[in-house]
């Protein structure tokens, strides 16, 4: 039985063990992906233990990315590119971070974004954002990006990681309403509206948004935020966040194992533990 896991603090509600536990089954592999609960303080002897214990492979959620990054020996350039590991994979000659955060955000999201350039705004400016960021210079390099939050010395840190690749500009949070009604694709990554605190949206105003525009609210607990409800009233085009959590297994799961993931049966088993979890919100 081959070992994999994720490793958070708290990890309870992630959808990621019903995730990888049917496509492995569906893909016929003797595997078991575990959610371990590690505190801070004992995140390294975690990686430390489950490399010896013969783990193939692991995710890594909030607030471990950091700690990840620094842990591993190796780092894809995904990884570097930002600075933070949210899949590791132990082998003999060490272990590997990568991200998924960038491609898995990418693929949830590009095939409603067209054109070359599109204004984007990102609500937040925390590790979320920095993936964004990543994916946009990578695929929309010519687009301004206007990041609206409280800190300005939180946008200033993104605009020296991407100063060579991408022009960020601060937009302070009393203006978020102005800058996402004049932007094409808005990406809200805050845990604004995430369970238990339902009632909270940056953005109460559905006359901010208008048909035409992609808004994507990556908070996917509960499914539909209310933030995606405001925008979908205002006519948005609107995406849930459940597309990143599975794009960046499936993307996690692909590298580990060198082959294809089962990417609807992923979809399905995600779908499922939202659903379920949606009911007992009820």
């Amino acid at each position: 039985m081959r070992l994999f896991g994720l490793l958070g603090y708290p990890v309870g509600h992630s959808a990621s063990p019903a995730m990888m536990n049917a496509a492995f089954q569906a893909d016929g592999k003797a595997a078991v992906y575990v959610p371990f609960a590690v505190a801070p303080e004992q995140v390294r002897d975690a990686f430390t233990g489950l490399a010896a214990l013969g783990a193939v492979g692991v995710n890594v959620t909030v607030p471990h990315k950091v700690a990840a990054y620094e842990w591993t020996d190796v780092h894809t350039p995904e990884a570097q590119r930002i600075g933070a590991v949210n899949t590791i994979r132990f082998s003999t000659e060490g272990a590997i971070g990568h991200n998924t955060d960038v491609s898995g955000w990418w693929r949830s999201i590009e095939q409603h974004v067209t054109g070359a350039s599109p204004n984007f705004a990102v609500i937040g400016a925390g590790g979320a954002a920095m993936a964004i960021l990543a994916a946009i210079a990578t695929h929309r390099k010519a687009s301004v990006v206007r990041v609206i939050a409280r800190r300005e010395t939180a946008v200033a840190q993104l605009q020296q990681r991407f100063e060579s690749s991408l022009t960020i500009d601060y937009a302070p949070w009393d203006k978020r309403h102005q800058v996402v009604s004049e932007s094409d694709v808005i990406v809200q990554t805050t845990p604004m509206g995430m369970w238990p605190d339902t009632a909270r949206s940056p953005i109460e105003d559905p006359s901010v948004f208008s048909e035409g525009m992609v808004v994507q609210d990556i908070v996917y607990r509960p499914r539909e935020t209310r933030f995606a409800k405001v925008a979908k009233a205002g006519g948005a085009k609107v995406i849930d966040g459940a597309g990143m959590l599975v794009y960046q297994g499936v993307d996690a799961y692909e590298w580990w194992l060198g082959h294809a993931a089962p990417v609807d049966v992923m979809f399905q088993a995600v779908n499922a533990h939202l659903a379920q979890e949606q009911l007992e919100h009820e």
